[in-house]
């Protein structure tokens, strides 16, 4: 089964805030569960996000189309990380979670179905 989890936080915040020494050990874990990952043949994709200060968001809106900054979330966190993994099961994929929430404080795990729902 695939699954979506995704790390939310503030990059830039974080970068502010955190004690240097938190922050390369949180590298450091990230550079090694993509390794892990890799070679237990779960990982199918991963990537890291730019801080959400940097992101647009595009709105259909009854007068057309506008262009506002972003993120979505009208919060100072948001998705600044994810990887798309395929596991055996729903537990293996809280699992994964579990050890990223330290650095995340929520993390969220989400199905990917293999296509869409019938109707």
């Amino acid at each position: 089964m695939k699954y979506m989890i995704m790390m939310f936080g503030s990059a830039e915040g974080m970068m502010e805030t955190a004690d240097p020494a938190w922050i390369k050990e949180m590298i450091d874990f990230m550079i090694q569960i993509d390794k892990d990952l890799t070679e237990s043949g779960e990982l199918v994709f991963n990537a890291g996000l730019a801080d959400g200060s940097t992101a647009k968001l595009v709105k259909q809106t009854p007068d057309g189309v506008i262009t506002t900054d972003g993120p979505y979330a009208e919060s100072k966190e948001s998705l600044v990380g994810y990887w798309v993994v395929d596991v055996a099961s729903e537990e293996r994929a809280v699992e994964i979670c579990s050890s990223i929430v330290k650095y995340s404080q929520v993390v969220e795990l989400r199905a990917i179905p293999d296509g869409p729902p019938e109707v």
